[in-house]
């Protein structure tokens, strides 16, 4: 990895952080290993929840891998940075490259942040998740460490209007336990991911909820889920959202058929 850039944009993070005086607090920071590789499992609430997951980890003197959509590569400023700071570009419609890169990386001690949601929950409770994220970390026979960001979604999310500049908005980043994953003779390897990636999801919902015992919740407010007396979407009203907007990009990206 490229460490002056990674570098500078840890620099730059936290000069944003510091300007838009956004506070974040760390806790569970003994939780991630100061050696060795490991996949950081991060919930998906906001399009700048990596940031303060980033800085988290160089709280703890270690650089964070990225995998970031591969169409995000046309940008071309952001290609630069994929590439200078070692971020593993996914294809969704075939991302056995990115899976066989994120792996080797993990064998070569690396951290590797995986969304283990896919994309960000409307609802701000965590969705179903993907099983990426247990299956990387039996292969290269690393622990995954849990991870919520929480807070960051009033900054910046779907279907929310942006609060940019000096908004101040408290943020909490809370690792747990890692969760040792490794191989069982017992179990087939099918078995085994979906073992491991129930633990996953039990122990990061655990961690939100503790999480948000500590964090401010004004009734009826978008970004706070229903379940605390939100008005963000409920779980169910999130996932047809989510189907429908699916559905119309789908519809987007059809060829139009000759008359």
């Amino acid at each position: 990895m490229a460490e002056p850039i990674y570098r500078a944009c840890e620099i730059l993070a936290q000069f944003l952080v510091r300007a838009t005086g956004t506070r974040i607090t760390y806790a569970g920071e003994e939780n991630i290993p100061q050696r060795g590789g490991a996949v950081i499992a991060i919930n998906h609430t906001s399009y700048v929840d990596f940031l303060p997951a980033g800085l988290a980890m160089r709280r703890r003197h270690r650089r964070l891998r990225f995998m970031i959509k591969a169409e995000m590569q046309r940008v071309k400023i952001v290609n630069f940075l994929i590439k200078r700071n070692g971020a593993i570009p996914v294809d969704r419609s075939s991302g056995h490259d990115a899976y066989d890169a994120a792996v080797q990386a993990l064998q070569d001690g690396e951290l590797v942040a995986v969304y283990p949601e896919a994309t960000i929950s409307r609802s701000f409770e965590l969705k179903e998740f993907k099983t990426g994220a247990a299956r990387m970390a039996v292969e290269a026979g690393v622990p995954i460490v849990p991870l919520i960001v929480w807070g960051a979604q009033r900054i910046w999310t779907k279907g929310l209007p942006r609060q940019l500049g000096r908004k101040k908005v408290p943020v909490t980043v809370a690792a747990g336990p890692p969760l040792p994953a490794a191989r069982d003779i017992t179990l087939t390897d099918k078995e085994l991911y979906e073992s491991t990636n129930e633990e996953l999801y039990e122990s990061m919902t655990s961690l939100l909820h503790r999480v948000q015992q500590d964090y401010p919740h004004p009734a009826g407010e978008r970004w706070v889920p229903c379940r605390l007396g939100g008005g963000a979407p409920t779980v169910d009203e999130a996932a047809r959202m989510d189907a429908e907007e699916t559905a119309a990009r789908a519809a987007r990206r059809k060829p139009r058929q000759s008359r």
